[in-house]
């Protein structure tokens, strides 16, 4: 099998040399589901499903917060940093970014598109079961072209799989953004309607997971892509559904919403489990052990073995503190002042892993959704609607749960009042959860409130990322972003 190419030379960001370099290896992890000669019952297509899962998963596991949080002034140096998070951080690209890179999105959508490509070919004893496997292969390639979209904004979007480098259309062009968009809402339109209304899944695809992310699409056109009021009631409509949905429901204690796997608020996560695949971002947000004394390893300092490259700037961490009776800010992060070694050390508690014979397994899930995003996106889709009561109801819910009194927010409000407070809300509610960057831009308030974009409207494009040059030197259809 010619198998090396199957990821589209044209779009892949690895370069020819590095792909001779790990011939073998690459072959046989990237071939997994593309032999046509595997496509023969329903196991096949299920264990290609749970595949394309464990591919999105190592694609986002370090970049989602990078794309999603790192460039929105809230976070800076740690103990030490270097370009890979300066760079975002101070919003300076540049093309040889190691998340400028989109092979690892575009290998995931191949794998999504080879599913439902041999998936309707298969008998299966439940044609519910052949649903849910098409719905959640339609769910990922949305997923990832709904990132692709905002993180880059024009790009190819491929539909068919490719299996060999024989193929045709191995070098595509960028296509206009609002094609990309276009494919992620005919993506979960057709999720949504193969999904089995019975499916309560929180690691895979559910009626909830697709409504919410349907209600994230809608509000992002809506907002940012000038949809207007249809995109904001196609939110609204989405959104209601899954606040219907008594499958989910807010956790009483905050911190227990990161404590217990797929717990009652979990809408989606991506699971990580020990023994099987662990790590991501999180690594990043702890104390290496090397550093602290020895009695306050885990009492109370969380500790790794990886260095702190990044950590929320004092700015974001006065904000986050300013409520006393605010549940969320010792579960957000923590601080300790190590007197042998005369050092203050701060970490994140989210995401933290476990301590297990004396080492940091970071098997935390990375939550995706959940049913505080729901409230509050409700409640930015009422305020956008002109429902502002409604809009502080849905605001007061989560209020309620952090500070402990009811109608925290009053009813007096003005429209621009209730969207600042939502905002702040979810900077207090999501921290290092790879939302922020998004609320910005939604918010319109990005070349206000991150002072390394101040002033800085005018330059093209500066929202987006640069695609990574080697995309470029495999492919001459794709140019790169105007302003890089």
């Amino acid at each position: 099998m010619k198998i090396k190419r199957y990821y589209l030379i044209s779009i892949m960001v690895s370069s020819l040399v590095m792909q001779a370099c790990h011939d073998k290896l690459d072959v046989d992890q990237k071939s997994a589901i593309t032999a046509p000669a595997m496509w023969a019952d329903e196991g096949d297509a299920t264990a290609a499903m749970y595949g394309v899962y464990n591919k999105m998963r190592s694609s986002f596991a370090d970049a989602y917060i990078f794309w999603g949080e790192y460039r929105s002034s809230l976070w800076g140096k740690g103990l030490a940093t270097n370009a890979t998070y300066s760079d975002p951080f101070t919003n300076q690209l540049n093309s040889s970014h190691t998340h400028a890179n989109w092979q690892n999105l575009y290998t995931t959508i191949n794998d999504c598109n080879l599913i439902l490509k041999y998936t309707p070919t298969i008998s299966f004893a439940d044609e519910a079961d052949k649903n849910k496997v098409l719905a959640n292969a339609l769910f990922v390639r949305a997923f990832c072209y709904y990132w692709i979209g905002r993180v880059w904004g024009d790009a190819p979007v491929l539909i068919d799989g490719f299996e060999s480098g024989e193929q045709e259309g191995l070098y595509p062009s960028r296509e206009p953004a609002d094609r990309v968009f276009e494919q992620v809402k005919v993506d979960l339109e057709a999720a949504n309607s193969l999904m089995p209304e019975n499916v309560t899944d929180r690691n895979l695809a559910s009626k909830g997971a697709i409504n919410l992310l349907q209600a994230d699409y809608y509000l992002w056109i809506a907002k940012v892509r000038n949809g207007g009021d249809a995109a904001l009631n196609s939110a609204k409509q989405a959104i209601d559904v899954v606040l219907n949905n008594s499958n989910y429901t807010l956790m009483n204690d905050f911190s227990s919403v990161f404590k217990n796997k797929l717990n009652q608020e979990i809408i989606f996560a991506w699971s990580f489990v020990m023994d099987e695949y662990t790590g991501g971002y999180p690594a990043d947000h702890l104390v290496p052990l090397q550093y602290i004394s020895a009695q306050y390893i885990e009492n109370p300092i969380k500790v790794g073995s990886h260095q702190q490259w990044i950590f929320l700037t004092d700015e974001y961490k006065d904000f986050l503190s300013e409520n006393a009776d605010d549940q969320r800010t010792n579960v957000s992060f923590e601080t300790f002042f190590d007197e042998p070694k005369n050092a203050t050390f701060q970490w994140i508690n989210k995401y933290a892993g476990s301590w297990q014979n004396q080492t940091r397994v970071f098997d935390s899930d990375i939550i995706v959704y959940r049913y505080a995003d729901a409230l509050l996106m409700s409640a930015e889709i009422e305020n956008a609607l002109g429902n502002s009561a409604l809009a502080i109801e849905r605001l007061n819910a989560v209020s309620l749960r952090a500070y402990g009194i009811a109608n925290f927010y009053p009813t007096i409000l003005s429209k621009q009042q209730v969207d600042r407070a939502i905002l702040d809300e979810r900077k207090k509610e999501f921290v290092a959860e790879g939302k922020i960057w998004w609320d910005l831009i939604r918010f319109g308030v990005v070349f206000s409130d991150v002072p390394s974009l101040v002033g800085r409207e005018n330059e093209q494009n500066i929202l987006l990322w640069p695609v990574h040059n080697n995309s470029i030197n495999t492919n001459p259809n794709i140019i790169q972003t105007p302003g890089y």
